[in-house]
């Protein structure tokens, strides 16, 4: 089974870059005194994010745990498949929070509600991408083990493809004021807490 291990650890690498995005939502400054609506405002995106960071962070384990030299290419493709469709889910979710919340009330409306809608853009964005290496997995062939190495290793290069391609209009929401208030969030400190999974 030497030729889906190697390609499945560069998967799992390239996965645990994709789950900072989620702990990007988390921000980690200490806050100043926020605005009651500013306070509001990152309460809810907070405690929406989190459960959405979990599932995140289990989908990217499972596929760690799935790199193991005798995982047969069935069992990869079936966790493979299902951790890309939970992270798409839970970036569309993420994506709906901040769309529901509205633009963080930070003094500057327009700025404001541009960012925030820059980054339900890049949050949508990424969830049909992860929907795509979903379809990607599900149609590479498991009874040819040298081509199913070769369709994993396109799916890595698109992982890595993924998960350097930024989180920059999330890092823009939360600059600032915005940043603070989540950073004082019970749910958004537990998100960042989150140990991401190390890769040997």
């Amino acid at each position: 089974m030497e030729g889906t291990n190697p390609v499945n650890k560069k998967l799992a690498a390239a996965l645990s870059g994709g789950a900072v995005l989620a702990m990007a939502l988390s921000a980690c400054s200490s806050g100043d005194d926020n605005s009651e609506k500013l306070d509001a405002w990152a309460k809810q995106v907070c405690d929406a994010v989190q459960p959405q960071a979990k599932k995140i962070e289990a989908a990217n384990a499972a596929i760690q745990k799935q790199t193991s030299d005798n995982s047969k290419p069935e069992d990869v493709q079936k966790t493979d498949a299902q951790a890309f469709q939970d992270m798409s889910d839970a970036y569309k979710a993420i994506g709906a929070a901040v769309l529901k919340a509205g633009a963080p009330e930070t003094g500057d409306s327009k700025n404001s509600e541009k960012k925030q809608q820059d980054a339900v853009k890049e949050l949508n964005s990424l969830s049909a991408s992860y929907a795509s290496l979903k379809k990607q997995v599900d149609d590479l062939d498991t009874k040819d083990q040298g081509k199913f190495a070769d369709g994993l290793k396109d799916v890595a290069t698109e992982l890595d493809k993924l998960s350097t391609s930024g989180s920059d209009a999330l890092k823009n929401l939360e600059e600032g004021d915005v940043g603070k208030a989540m950073a004082e969030q019970e749910s958004c400190k537990s998100a960042s807490a989150t140990p991401s999974a190390t890769n040997g």
